[in-house]
């Protein structure tokens, strides 16, 4: 497995696809840079997902979120590109980040996404 920042989200078999429990990822150490200014922007990233066949592998998550640091992007589009390239990798039952961006010109900026329904 690389050790460099990468965009592939690793997975591997749910050892127990017959039963609905959640999985939370607390990323406190995100970056990316402003798409505006190049300034660094720093966020939370909490990822709940229910998985159905496949679980997303941690090591491949923290170098995915990695491969952002260097890439200029809006809050709200990479909240949503996340959730998305998660769908694409595990297609969870239930999937929702929760971006938690630091204070920005005395604005702080929550971005939540779902993907299907929670029962």
């Amino acid at each position: 497995m690389s050790t460099q920042p990468t965009k592939n989200l690793d997975t591997f078999p749910n050892p127990h696809p017959d039963r609905d429990y959640t999985i939370t990822f607390d990323a406190p150490e995100f970056t990316c840079l402003c798409p505006l200014t190049g300034q660094p922007d720093f966020a939370h990233f909490t990822i709940d997902y229910v998985p159905d066949e496949r679980c997303v592998e941690l090591k491949s998550l923290k170098l995915y979120l990695w491969s952002y640091r260097d890439e200029g992007a809006f809050h709200e589009d990479v909240t949503n590109r996340i959730l998305d390239d998660i769908v694409a990798a595990v297609a969870p039952r239930w999937a929702r980040i929760v971006g938690d961006w630091n204070v920005r010109g005395g604005i702080r900026t929550i971005v939540t996404v779902e993907h299907g329904t929670r029962d």
